[in-house]
């Protein structure tokens, strides 16, 4: 949708990693965890339940790659997602790696800790890194 419009909060926290077909992909800039984010590209939706039924399952599709990368690039102890938007109503997906020895561990990561921002070159460098992981599913 050319009219489509990222939330001014994902736009503050995240940086762009790229694009699937229906979704935006960003990562937060929170370095205490490798932390990725999905946002559908359609209008007035904040819940799962709002997408037409092929946006539901392109959504359930790209979730998953992006899983199975992050599950490859970060051999995480859990990968947590979820759809939670109470501070920020726009539809988005959370895919965090989580590890047993993360601060946060086992409890959420929501509101646990302040956040603290990449050095930039460990930002492009993590972007990169996914990128090229999913790169034959990425597009314009």
């Amino acid at each position: 949708m050319s009219n489509f419009q990222l939330h001014p909060q994902l736009i503050e926290d995240c940086f762009k990693v790229g694009q699937f077909a229906l979704s935006e992909i960003l990562m937060m800039n929170d370095s205490q965890y490798p932390w990725f984010i999905l946002v559908p590209r359609r209008n007035h939706i904040k819940e799962i339940y709002q997408l037409n039924p092929a946006d539901r399952q392109t959504l359930q599709a790209e979730s998953c790659l992006l899983a199975e990368a992050l599950a490859e690039i970060y051999r995480p102890d859990k990968l947590n997602i979820a759809a939670i938007g109470n501070l920020v109503p726009q539809l988005h997906l959370h895919h965090v790696a989580r590890y047993q020895t993360d601060k946060a561990w086992p409890a959420p990561i929501w509101g646990k800790f302040a956040s603290v921002p990449y050095v930039p070159t460990e930002a492009e460098q993590r972007i990169n890194q996914l990128r090229e992981a999913l790169d034959q599913h990425l597009v314009n």
